[in-house]
């Protein structure tokens, strides 16, 4: 009896395990994930009720549960969790006897990847000051136009930075009453401050905590800014709930807290300071820091530190894929690591990487800096930025297979904190009385598509979507097509003006390859409708990114595609050549007289 019962429970425990595989194949996952999300959401009002309210709350946590693990590694030296914290008490000590601040003030930080970044963001975040980061890569008009913006009491460079700071900055900075502060025992400058030489007079106990003290996680935490591709940077706020909400982000992923993660991100990004230096925190792990990216060294560091874990956004991945073969394809697979968290990689990137690299589980995510709205592809199918889960973690609806704006409402649940100092552009995300009267959605910018399983793809920003003879081309996807031709290394795709606006290609070629105009016009004419075809081939040595490895786009658009003004080679498609045919400046005078259509 027993074991007819025990049979007739084990059959039907394996018809039900099958009927999930076959008509709801994601639903472990999607549980899986859907627990993770409640847990988290869970920890954070835990967080809350414990006194836990800003991130040095929960750094505090972890240095008193590891004070003498490895937290940062750096060039090779290790700083434990204590260490870290008693140098930023010397920060914040060192600015409550010689700052001249009060708490709610801002102080910028102009400082390239290294444990002094973090020392410094920690040390002023505990006497209560708003950090905002700053992109190391502007200059002068820029950058100063991002310190007046956030209202900067302050601004720290790092000492990386002494030799090409220009003393009429410095000037326009003082003239402002921002205080200047250098991470050098010596300035070049008058009335400029140095902070290391006051960090060895002040004492490394903590600050009293009132300074720092958060009353209420909506209040700001920091300044991050968006790219500036469409004009100046505007600097998102990040609020003391969005730190904490983000540090939690590694552990979706199935980290813990033996992990090594492997940040090579610049730190003024969301990316490596809120999902990798944050969540460490939470995990208690240890972070290797990189001052920049090196695809040469990537794999070598990985090895030597036994990392587990790695940070990529953009073009990075496609990078670590360019990089010559080692002696043997097993010798490429010689690493520790397991899981690969960003967002950017390309499907043919992403193929690629786990053929040469092994089975990283690779986690792609939508997400933003100024919005709260985030995907997770925690399947790790290949192209997906996430997915729409049958508990709906997310309210929103989408006619699978077609490229739709994505906007979500704006909430208590789900903020939007807008710019600091620019209320028209936070106005401008905005839609209001969408589908009733008094809600409010945020345009996000970017195209996504689902399809019929609920996984969600990125199109493009509707800033590099551009219209061709009445239809809409996705760059990315055009991309993507090019992509594959194999004397292509690398492509980025973009409109110029060209009877309205008209797609033109820049391509990188692979090393001993040339290019190829009549296989490349056949290719396109077989996977790409008419107006997606690229009239323009623009041939570089180098493709023009972001810091954060993202294609420069705007630059390219508006030198277009005039031989006068370009000097690496143009082609243009040619249909009675059925081949893209080398663009001379007689030819150009052609085309843009309409002497030669295209």
């Amino acid at each position: 009896m027993f074991c007819t019962w025990i049979s007739t429970v084990a059959g039907g425990i394996l018809v039900l395990c099958v009927s999930l595989k076959i008509f709801l194949p994601y639903f472990w996952a999607d549980l899986i994930y859907f627990l993770r999300r409640k847990r988290s959401k869970a920890t954070v009002k835990k967080w809350a009720k414990n006194g836990i309210l800003s991130i040095t709350d929960l750094f505090r946590q972890s240095v008193e549960k590891n004070p003498h693990k490895p937290f940062l590694i750096y060039e090779g030296t290790v700083y434990t969790y204590q260490d870290v914290e008693r140098r930023s008490n010397r920060v914040a000590q060192a600015f409550l006897h010689y700052g001249n601040l009060r708490k709610g003030d801002t102080v910028a930080l102009l400082m390239g990847n290294g444990p002094d970044f973090i020392h410094v963001w920690f040390g002023l975040a505990k006497l209560g000051f708003v950090v905002a980061f700053l992109n190391v890569n502007i200059r002068s008009r820029s950058l100063l136009h991002c310190i007046n913006t956030c209202a900067a009491k302050a601004l720290v460079i790092g000492e990386d930075f002494l030799g090409s700071i220009e003393k009429e900055f410095v000037l326009n900075v003082l003239e402002n009453n921002v205080a200047v502060w250098l991470m050098s025992a010596s300035s070049p400058f008058q009335h400029v401050h140095t902070l290391p030489d006051k960090l060895d007079k002040v004492p490394d106990h903590p600050v009293p905590s009132h300074l720092g003290a958060v009353t209420d996680t909506a209040n700001t935490a920091l300044h991050i800014f968006t790219s500036g591709s469409t004009g100046f940077p505007k600097a998102a706020i990040i609020t003391h709930r969005r730190t904490l909400a983000a540090s939690l982000a590694l552990t979706q992923c199935g980290a813990v807290s033996q992990d090594i993660i492997y940040v090579t991100l610049p730190l003024y990004h969301i990316s490596a300071s809120l999902l990798g230096i944050s969540g460490c925190i939470q995990l208690g792990a240890t972070c290797v820091l990189k001052r920049k990216f090196s695809a040469r060294e990537f794999w070598n560091d990985c090895r030597k530190y036994n990392v587990t874990m790695f940070l990529y956004i953009g073009e990075l991945c496609r990078y670590l894929c360019n990089q010559p073969c080692v002696s043997s394809i097993e010798e490429d697979r010689v690493h520790e690591v397991r899981i690969a968290l960003g967002n950017g990689i390309r499907p043919s990137v992403w193929k690629e990487f786990l053929m040469r690299f092994g089975p990283v589980k690779i986690f792609e995510f939508y997400g933003s800096t100024e919005g709260s709205l985030s995907f997770l592809n925690y399947t790790n199918k290949i192209g997906a930025v996430g997915r729409a889960d049958v508990y709906i973690c997310f309210p929103f609806s989408w006619p699978a297979g077609k490229p739709g704006l994505l906007v979500f409402q704006v909430t208590e649940d789900s903020p939007f904190s807008g710019y600091v100092g620019n209320k028209e552009a936070s106005e401008k995300k905005l839609l209001r009385n969408v589908f009733v009267e008094g809600d409010v959605y945020l345009d996000t910018g970017d195209l996504l598509v689902m399809d019929e399983d609920g996984f969600l793809y990125f199109t493009d920003r509707v800033g590099d979507t551009f219209r061709w003879k009445g239809e809409n081309v996705a760059t990315l996807e055009v991309a993507d097509v090019i992509g594959m031709m194999d004397f292509v290394q690398e492509v980025n795709v973009y409109g110029v003006n060209y009877e309205g606006r008209t797609g033109m290609a820049a391509i990188v070629l692979k090393r001993y390859h040339d290019f190829n105009g009549e296989r490349l016009y056949k290719h396109v004419e077989a996977f790409l409708p008419s107006y997606a075809q690229p009239r323009f081939v623009r041939i570089m040595d180098v493709m023009q990114t972001t810091a954060t490895f993202k294609h420069q786009k705007t630059h390219l658009a508006n030198e277009g595609f005039n031989p006068e003004i370009i000097s690496e080679p143009l082609y243009f498609m040619y249909e009675p050549a059925h081949s893209y045919i080398p663009l001379t400046r007689e030819k150009y005078q052609k085309v843009v007289s309409g002497e030669i259509r295209l």
